[in-house]
Formats: C-alpha cells, structure tokens, sequence
C-alpha cells in the first residue's frame, strides 16, 4: 500500500513538472548532502586464554559469541559494521609470528547479519594477544571519509607483543586527529589488564568497562554501537599557537587538540557586541602524572589585558580536569548603518601537570575546547559581566568597604570615648 501511494506521488509530482518545463539545472546541487554512515568495527580477543570457563558457567569465548549474536540483531541498519580478530589463527610458540595473528573477519559495510554470525561461529580460542596490532589494523579498517568511527575492543587479558604499547599506540591514533574513539571491554579483568584498557580508552576519549556476565557484554556493547549511530557532537581537530597573533580562529563548536605537561596554547574568538562567549576546556590525564596539578583557561584581549579566567585544581590522579569562562560583550548602536566591529578575545589553556621520569610526555594529552557564541542578557547580573576578573572592580568595592568600615569603626570609637569622659 505505502509503495502505491509513493508511486502515485511520483507520478502526480513529474506531470506537475513536465507541465511546468524542464528542471533548472541547479535542483539537485541545492539539496543538502546526504550524511555519511557511521563505522564501528568490533575487536575480539580470540586467544587461549578465552577458554577459561568464569563467565556465567560458560567460557570466555561462548559468552562473546553469544554476546555478538545479540549485538548483530540489535545494529541499527544506518551502522557500517566490521569484526576484527586478535590471536585467532596461530598456536605456536614462535612470538613473531602470534604478534602478527590478527585478521578481518568480517569487513566494515552495510551488515548482513547471517553472513557475519556464521564468521564468528567458527572462532576458537586459539594464540597471542596483539592488541597493539590488532588496534593499528582497526584504524585502517575504519580510514577514510568523516563518518563518526569507533572501535570496541573486547579482550580478558593483557597485550603479549609489547614493546608495541597499546597504550602507546592508541595515543598516536589520537594525535592524528582522526576523531577515531577506542572503547574497551574487560573480561574478568586482572589489574593490569584493567590499567592497560584503561589507558587505551583515556587515550581516546573512549569507556573502559569490567564485564562479568554475558549480559552485561551484550548490553555493553549495543549501547556503544548505538552511541556511533547517534553521536551527539563530532570534534573538529584544530592545533593551538605558542602566542595569540599566531593562534588559530575558532568559531562556535567542539575542538580537539594536544597539549604537552606544562605548556600554553592560545586559540582566537571573534565576539559581536551583544554576544557573550562561553568557553569550558577538559585535559584528560591519560598516562600516570604527579598529584598536584591544574588547568587555567583566561580570556585576554590581543593587547595582553586579561578579561575573566577560570581555573581548576586537582589532587590524585583523575580522568580529566574541567574549567570554564564566561565573558558578556555588551550590545552597541550600529553606526552609519555599519555593524559594529567585533572584538577578538584570546584564549589561553595552560596546565601544570607533571609525570614521573619513566612516564612519556608525547604525544600531548588530550585537550577538548568548547566554545558558544550566544545572545548577551540586556541587563547581565552575573560576576563575569560585571568584569570582577579583570581586577579594577574588585579593588574598588575593596577600598569602598574599607572606607566604609572605617568611618562606622571611628564614629563608634569616638561615642565611646565621650562617654567615657562624661562618666
């Protein structure tokens, strides 16, 4: 019934046209561009270790299959999906050889959900756990276009082929701005495996999550696979500049960029009378860093004058580390018809982390910039539009109270005095 009613329409609609006349060669050009499928593709641990029977009465290997049956019902069918597999092949002892064990099972594309259970029904615990090249292989799978991209790793153990650093690995995924987010899954993990995921995951603006039911990894991994098929905003890569003059122009939107312990990025706004620019900014503390640390992020004019800052402290390591501005310009008569000109306020993110020696400092840690452009209150109430950071004002509802204080503790002073003397 509903391909009838389409069909009619389509009739109705090209004898509306024909009787019209031919089609203005622009039409097509003016609709908008269809957006691009998001890609996940599903990383699975295949190796020996998966045959340990810990998880609801069942090995490690049949919760997974179990698991990626679910999953495979439930993509949505806008998801380009793919399967990779670590350790899945090869059972010797020759180390080489187990680190290279990884392999597409299943290709990132519209999914047929028959085709890709029967691959992963014929998986068997088998080798190593390259997980380092298991997520350079992941990368490569999901490259090319600007279609969100997320890799869901699964696994129970520790990566075996290091020096190839996982951890390592995914940071240089990250530097390269790909917008590529890793998220990671724990089977039973043990400390060390959870550190490594943990890492894995911080590296890339990604989750880490302990699994100890089928159910949870079932449910675990729909939840991320339907994540990709609805993000709610994709970072845009931009790269700060040692000084303002040289800093890049950002408009309203989300940015990602890399910031090394210590140093200082500046990036550039241009903000209307009338507007008033929100800026927050997150570092996440993705390798093991010193307790005692901060991030500051300041408004100053391209004459070096701060305008507002916002500053943050912590103590202990945690994920990441938050702070925020707000800034009020206020609305201006337009002259000559002209539009006022606007103001370019310079932001600057500075942190003072530092890590022990054996700790590596590159790439940067991961920096996410926000920043909103929105209508300025007429009559703004709040400490940023009344401009208490740049310091003048504060100084002087300082020296007001003072002088108040002063002349209220005098005349009680010298009432006291008179009666004393009366008495």
């Amino acid at each position: 019934m509903i391909k009838r009613i389409r069909r009619a329409a389509g009739v109705g609609g090209l004898l509306v046209a024909l009787a019209a006349g031919p089609f203005p060669a622009h039409a097509a050009a003016d609709e908008p561009a269809a957006k691009e499928a998001p890609k996940v593709e599903l990383v699975l641990d295949v190796s020996g270790s998966m045959r340990a029977r810990d998880i609801d009465g069942r090995s490690r290997m049949l919760a997974a299959k179990r698991a990626f049956n679910e999953v495979l019902d439930a993509t949505p069918e806008e998801v380009r999906l793919g399967i990779r597999t670590l350790g899945a092949n090869y059972r010797g002892e020759n180390r080489k050889r187990g680190c290279e064990d990884t392999e597409r099972l299943y290709p990132v594309g519209p999914l047929d959900r028959t085709e890709a259970k029967t691959a992963v029904a014929t998986l068997a615990p088998t080798g190593w756990t390259p997980i380092g090249p298991a997520l350079l292989g992941a990368a490569d799978d999901l490259e090319g276009g600007d279609a969100t991209r997320r890799i869901v790793l699964i696994t129970d153990g520790e990566d075996t082929c290091a020096p190839l650093d996982p951890c390592e690995v995914a940071r240089e995924i990250a530097a390269k701005g790909t917008h590529l987010v890793v998220d990671t899954l724990g089977l039973i993990p043990d400390a060390k495996t959870r550190e490594q995921l943990v890492c894995i995951a911080e590296a890339t603006g990604g989750t880490y999550t302990s699994v100890q039911h089928t159910n949870e990894l079932s449910g675990r991994v729909k939840q991320l696979v339907d994540r990709a098929a609805d993000p709610v905003a994709t970072p845009v890569a931009t790269e700060g500049a040692d000084r303002c003059a040289d800093a890049p122009g950002l408009k309203a939107g989300l940015y990602t960029d890399r910031e090394k312990f210590g140093e200082h990025r500046w990036y550039r706004v241009d903000v209307k009378p009338g507007q008033e620019l929100r800026a927050s900014v997150s570092v996440g503390a993705d390798r093991a860093v010193n307790n005692d640390y901060g991030v500051l992020l300041r408004a100053v004019t391209t004459h070096g004058r701060e305008i507002v800052r916002g500053s943050e402290a912590g103590d202990g390591r945690t994920d990441t580390i938050s702070t925020g501005l707000r800034y009020p310009k206020a609305p201006q008569d337009a002259q000559d018809s002209q539009e006022p000109p606007a103001e370019t306020v310079c932001l600057q993110v500075s942190n003072s982390f530092s890590a022990p020696a054996s700790v590596k400092t590159t790439p940067g840690m991961p920096l996410e910039l926000t920043v909103d452009l929105v209508d300025s209150p007429d009559e703004p109430s709040d400490v940023a539009a009344f401009g208490l950071g740049r310091g003048w004002w504060l100084l002087g509802v300082l020296v007001l109270t003072g002088l108040l204080a002063g002349l209220l503790w005098g005349w009680i002073t010298r009432w006291r005095i008179t009666v004393w003397r009366t008495n």
